[in-house]
């Protein structure tokens, strides 16, 4: 696992509106855009509509996307904060971005169907999915979400891929309420700060023996916190005792990183291993990183000695709203 690649394109100049709408219109497009493959929308492409954005726009753009699958890769980039993605019919499988990109081909950036370089950005009611097939090319990673800047909220969202499906890395903040994760190797990974909370965390089937890491942190040491799991599910189509909570990612062989995950008040479902969770990585041992559990259930749930628990008075200090409220007292989470 390493980052490389830059963008795999540089953004074009602002689309064309469908229908040649006049001047005036155009300017109120930019706030409110909507998207749709049969040509009844503004823009037929979801990178369509985020080129509509004014750069460095202050104001929310919503961009709304009607029931379809939409092949190509979207790249928000940092000039455009403030952009909320929803889904039409707030069924989020009606609407699906996908793009089949590899990492050894395409880099890290590259390979990722949906790249979030710019603060403030909501996405809900939609999937994101990276298609790339490892049976039938080659392993590779193979990025549905990557998250590079911070404050990111997800509702309702889908995110499926294979190996590294979803990236949170470098100073940012990003928050998952009510979604479903899906992948096999590493699939939640990075150095930044991530929450799921009520989300399904779906490992798939990849071989008889081994079917991979739920989580890959690479946490700064210098950070409190890194990721955190939270009255969720862990399921999946893998055999029973061939999964693991994860293992510590240094990117780079980095001796500074110190890897923070904890799971809590969550279901684990039979596949995740029981006498040993979690395993070393790239000569970094687990045992040297912060992982830890509270208070989960299932079959897939115990305690022993390979599997540290945080205390009840440690926990209190390990809520989703701790994880986000960094220096600005940013708080997404939802209540009630």
């Amino acid at each position: 696992m390493h980052l490389r690649g830059t963008l795999a394109a540089t953004l074009a100049g602002a689309t064309i509106l469908a229908g040649g709408l006049a001047a005036g219109t155009a300017a109120r497009a930019a706030t409110a855009i909507t998207v749709a493959a049969d040509g009844t929308g503004n823009v037929r492409t979801v990178q369509a509509a985020v080129d509509l954005v004014p750069a460095n726009n202050a104001s929310t753009a919503t961009i709304t996307i009607k029931k379809g699958t939409y092949t190509g890769r979207v790249v928000v980039p940092a000039n455009k904060p403030n952009i909320v993605f929803t889904g039409a019919t707030g069924v989020a499988a009606d609407v699906v971005i996908t793009a089949s990109r590899p990492q050894n081909t395409d880099g890290t950036d590259g390979s990722a169907t949906m790249l979030l370089a710019a603060r403030d950005i909501e996405v809900r009611h939609l999937t994101i999915r990276n298609d790339y097939n490892e049976a039938a090319s080659g392993a590779s990673q193979a990025l549905a979400l990557y998250v590079k800047a911070d404050r990111q909220r997800f509702r309702n969202v889908r995110v499926i891929g294979d190996q590294d499906t979803l990236l949170t890395h470098g100073s940012v903040r990003a928050y998952f309420y009510k979604s479903y994760i899906e992948g096999d190797v590493d699939f939640i990974y990075g150095s930044g700060t991530a929450v799921f909370d009520n989300c399904e965390i779906y490992s798939s089937t990849r071989n008889q023996s081994n079917n991979g890491y739920v989580t890959a942190s690479a946490t700064p040491g210098s950070r409190t916190y890194g990721i955190l799991i939270v009255n969720s599910r862990l399921t999946g189509d893998a055999g029973a005792g061939t999964v693991y909570l994860g293992r510590p990612w240094h990117p780079g062989g980095d001796t500074t990183a110190n890897p923070q995950v904890l799971i809590r008040n969550t279901s684990l479902g039979a596949h995740i291993r029981t006498a040993q969770p979690w395993t070393d990585m790239s000569g970094f041992s687990w045992k040297d990183a912060r992982l830890s559990e509270y208070r989960n259930t299932g079959a897939g749930a115990t305690v022993n000695a390979n599997r540290p628990q945080l205390s009840d008075a440690a926990a209190a200090n390990y809520s989703p709203q701790r994880y986000l409220a960094g220096s600005d007292g940013w708080n997404p989470v939802v209540t009630g």
